[in-house]
Formats: C-alpha cells, structure tokens, sequence
C-alpha cells in the first residue's frame, strides 16, 4: 500500500473524506478508502509509479465516480453527502427505543461527526430508514447544502449566509404526477402513524416524537401568508400528533387567530425533509417573510410544491414524508416531556395543540428525518442556528445602521447558537460598543433566547472562544462594563428559569470587552508579531519539522498600534493609533 510522506499528505488533504482515509501519525500516512483498488489498477495499468502522476489519477478518478447534484430531494443529497465521507451507513439491525438516540449521541460528541442513516430498525421493513442529524456540528454537510464549497470555514459560511438568507426564489408549483411524495397516499382508516420507525431518543421522553427534523407550513388567517417552522411532534395515536409551540411563534399566532373564528387550522406537516427546507425553518424572519423562498434562495433555485389533497397548502414535492391535517379549536392532549436542544427535559409533561391528521403521503422505501437535541455538539440544530442566528444578526445591525461591524458569533455551545452572542466591532465613536451590543441582543435575529452579549474590538476574533476570553479578561472591567436587560424575550424551555411559570421571560447581560472608548489612547498596544517574520516562520515551517499547519494570527505588530522604532517621542507604554483590523 503507497505510504506519503508529510509534504505529500498536505498535499492529498483537500481530499480527505473523498474517496480517502487517512491513518498513521508523523511522517507516515498511509492513503487507502474505497477507491484505492481502482487507482491501484490504473496505476498498474499506467505503468507509471511516479508519485504525481497516481495523484493525477486519484483526482481523475474522483472526479469520475463523484455523484452529480442531479436533483433537488434528499436521496441525492444523501449520495453526495456520502460522496464528501460525512455519511455513515449503518446496516446493523438498531431498535427505535432509545438505541437510535444514544447511537447519535455518543457518537456525535466528536465534532464533526456523520450524518447517519439507519438502514435496519427493529419491528420494521428494511425499506424503511430513519436518517440522524442532517447537519450536528459539520460544516462540510452545511456548506454543501447552501451549495458551497464544503471546505468553508465557518466565519466564511456566516459570509455566504448572510447573502443566502437574504436571496428569494419563490416555490415552483409542479403536477401531481412529478411529485414523488404522492407516490403514496393513505387516508382514513388506513392512515397510521405508527408505520414509520419513529424513535424514542431518552429515557426520559414522554413518547415517540415523529417531528425533530421537520417542518410544519401554515398560513396566516388574516394576510394568506405562509410560514413554515420547525416544532417538535409527539405521537398519540394512529392519527393524532401533539404539536407542542412557544409563545410568540408565527404557528401559535396562526392558531390563536383562526380559533378566534371558530374555526380548524389547517397544516401540512413534513417528517422526511429536505435540507435546506430544514435549514430555513429553523430561523426567525418576519410575518411577511416565506421560508419557502429563503430555502429557494439558500440552494438558488426554487422549491417544488404540490397542490394538497385535504389543504390548500402547498407540499414540498420531494419530501420523503409529509401529513395534511386540521388542529380543531381548544383539541390538546398531554404531551412530552422531550430531551430539548438545551440538553435538559426543559417543560414537563403538559397539554399541547393537536393536529389530527387526514392524509398521509410518502415515497417508497420513506425515510424519516430525525434532529435529535441535546447538548453540544450532539445537538443536531447547533451549526445550523449559530450561522443562521449570526448571519441575522449581522445583517440586522447593517440594517439598522450600526457601522464598523466586522463579525458577529453566535457560538454553538450556547444552547444551538442561542444564548451566546459575540460581536466584533472597530469603535468609531463614544457608546458605539454598548450601542452594538444592545441593538444585537434586541434584534429580530438575536432576541429570542438570548443570555449573553459580548462585544469585543476588531483584534478579536469573535469565534476563537480563547481569544474572547482573553479580551474579556484584559478589556472588560465588571463593575463598569457591564448591563442587564430584563423581561426580555425567552423561552417556556429555559431549565435556568424558575418557577417555570415566570418562563417565557428572561434576562440579558451585556459585556463590554472592548478598549475602553474614552481611553482608548491610553491603551496598552497588545503583544504581536510583525508581519514579515511571521511571513518568514511559515515559509520555513516545514524545515523547522512542524507536523501541522501554520495557524493564521488575528493581527501583525504594525496593525496593533505598537511602539514606531523611528520615533523618538514615543515613550515605553505609550500607544500609536489603534487603527488595527482583523485578518482572517
């Protein structure tokens, strides 16, 4: 088998989970995977051992057996996926009662980990699939789903959601017979929920929770405007589901005005999703704002739908499974409690809205979309929402005026991206730094469920947690630099909350780590690097016998206002102008 060296392995990188697998340490690394016999072959059949050459023949090959994105349903999606090594198949018969979640769980406490699909679940058909965490920790499967390159880190993939959640394509209604849900219908007596491999994820789970990662469509009683979000769904019976809503969400407000009427509330449910639907419906955007269109604007094409046979809303034509049902003015039934995305049971077992289904429609072979939540990374919804939540809120506070903004930060590990803001601003002029804390924390992108707000200068990289840290620890003062908001917007989940029943309000605290503005002269310049010597430290980096990457510096000595050696007049512990900028 071909061992690489260091300098070979670097180069081989880019390719990692492509057909390849690395293993070994140091120097040595040996190149094998699921393509390596063909590229023996042809290496074999070349005649050629020259080491470019069999990469040339590796990246051809490649090339050659990668599945195309040929179509917009999760089926190609899961090919691709798999295509990239963020898949893994698992073939092994696995039971629905809580073996599938701590699978998923344990498992996905590696950042990073695979998507997984479950291809053989006790008590039913094989032909029936459940697949886990979509996206989880991955910005290779989130990259890919916005149709971008899968080697985004993820500051870039903030960049292109900002543009992305901002683009429209609206939904292209197609027949009935181009639509692959309808492939099967049931209805009546023959509907029954329990057909599809619905998992209980914890112990403590108050039962089976067809809807994690889904998404329900309704339509607002009183403009006809359709909003699609993501609630969780627990099974009561053949026919009913428990649809558990927070106050404030558009489907509470859809509810709360059509049962003023008098009257059902119509609802298409999808259980078997696709991704960028799944994506879209997990954030908050206006009353005017479809979902429907941002996912079209998200995979820059538009959504195919078809007509509803009970509703008159539309279903996504390529979803795997999806429901038409009516919930009936003052119907609930107990439901949860539910593992949540906060890793707590954060409402105990309660009443919850009923959706009493009508028809039933899916593909053959179905597979059924699963988000499970806990804490990170093993929460499915933490990617999703700390690029979504900070791509809002940065284009929020563009929106609203604030200048100087140069990144914003929701980080995963505060509750999926909510609790946890940091906002990187260049100070321009006396407040700026409270005033961008503020505006982040009350916005429509950041204020539901928001805890934390820091805000640091433009030398912090808001994402580096260690770097955060460390501006907090040198930049922030507690008494001085620090404000609470109260009676702010929050959630009936928040296990901090108690009595549960002052839940749904909370509180904000806001830090400011930044210089201080009014000081800012008197600021100490930081410690830092110039940049030609860091220039000529990489350049070397592999004859100084470095076996990993040169990491990238957030600024160079001559960005820091550091000491000038050509003047003078500049004392030991005086500063320069801090006109710095981060570089990433």
């Amino acid at each position: 088998m071909r061992r690489v060296s260091v300098a070979e392995y670097r180069f081989l990188a880019p390719m990692r989970g492509i057909g390849f697998e690395f293993a070994g340490t140091d120097s040595q690394q040996t190149v094998c995977g699921r393509n390596r016999f063909a590229i023996g072959r042809a290496c074999e059949r070349s005649g050629d051992s020259d080491f470019q050459s069999y990469i040339i023949l590796a990246i051809s090959l490649h090339i050659s057996m990668a599945r195309e994105d040929t179509g917009h349903d999760l089926r190609n999606w899961i090919d691709r996926v798999e295509d990239i090594g963020s898949l893994k198949r698992i073939d092994s018969e696995v039971d629905w009662d809580e073996e599938m979640g701590a699978i998923t769980y344990i498992s996905h406490k590696k950042e990073g980990a695979p998507a997984l699909l479950f291809e053989n679940i006790k008590d039913y058909p094989e032909n029936y699939r459940v697949l886990f965490n979509i996206f989880s920790s991955s910005t290779e499967r989130l990259a890919l789903t916005m149709k971008e390159d899968p080697g985004l880190g993820e500051r870039e993939l903030i960049q292109k959601a900002r543009s992305k959640l901002t683009a429209r394509e609206e939904p292209k209604p197609v027949d009935k017979a181009d639509a692959p849900v309808l492939e099967n219908t049931d209805r009546g007596e023959d509907i029954d929920l329990w057909k599809f491999p619905v998992p209980k994820m914890w112990p403590g789970d108050g039962g089976r929770f067809i809807g994690t990662a889904d998404l329900t469509i309704t339509r607002n009683p009183d403009t006809g405007e359709l909003n699609m979000g993501t609630y969780r769904q627990m099974i009561h019976n053949e026919n009913q589901t428990g649809l558990f809503t927070s106050p404030g969400k558009d489907l509470r407000l859809h509810l709360q005005k059509q049962w003023k009427k008098g009257e059902p509330l119509e609802v298409v449910a999808v259980y078997g999703v696709l991704p960028e639907l799944f994506l879209a419906s997990q954030l908050t955007f206006g009353e005017d704002v479809s979902e429907l269109e941002i996912a079209g604007g998200i995979r820059d094409s538009p959504i195919e739908t078809v007509e509803g046979e009970i509703t008159d809303l539309p279903i996504p034509a390529n979803a795997e499974i999806a429901v038409e049902g009516k919930m009936y003015p003052g119907e609930r039934k107990m439901e949860g409690p539910f593992g949540e995305f906060t890793g707590y049971y954060g409402r105990p077992e309660d009443d919850a809205e009923v959706n009493t289904v009508e028809a039933v429609h899916y593909r053959d072979d179905p597979i059924l979309t699963c988000a499970l939540m806990a804490d990170y990374p093993g929460c499915d919804i933490n990617l999703t929402y700390s690029v979504g939540r900070s791509a809002r809120i940065w284009n929020d506070l563009d929106s609203l005026g604030v200048p100087g903004v140069k990144s914003v930060y929701a980080h995963p590990a505060g509750a999926s991206g909510m609790s946890m803001t940091v906002v990187s601003i260049e100070q321009q002029y006396a407040g700026h730094a409270k005033q961008a804390a503020t505006l982040a924390a009350q916005c429509p992108g950041g204020a539901y469920f928001s805890k934390f707000i820091v805000v640091v200068d433009e030398d912090v990289n808001p994402a580096d947690t260690n770097q955060v840290i460390w501006a907090m620890a040198t930049r922030w003062d507690a008494e001085r630099h620090t404000d609470m908001l109260t009676d702010t917007w929050s959630t009936p989940l928040d296990p901090s909350r108690n009595p549960a029943d002052e839940r749904p309000y909370g509180s904000q605290l806001i830090i400011d780590a930044t210089k201080e503005h009014k000081y800012m002269d008197e600021f100490p310049p930081r410690t830092a690097v110039r940049e030609e010597m860091y220039d000529e430290v990489v350049d070397r980096w592999d004859e100084l016998g470095f076996d990993y990457d040169a990491p990238s510096l957030p600024i160079f000595y001559d960005e820091t206002g550091g000491f000038d050696d050509d003047d003078p007049d500049l004392e030991e512990g005086a500063s320069g102008d801090d006109d710095g900028h981060m570089t990433m």
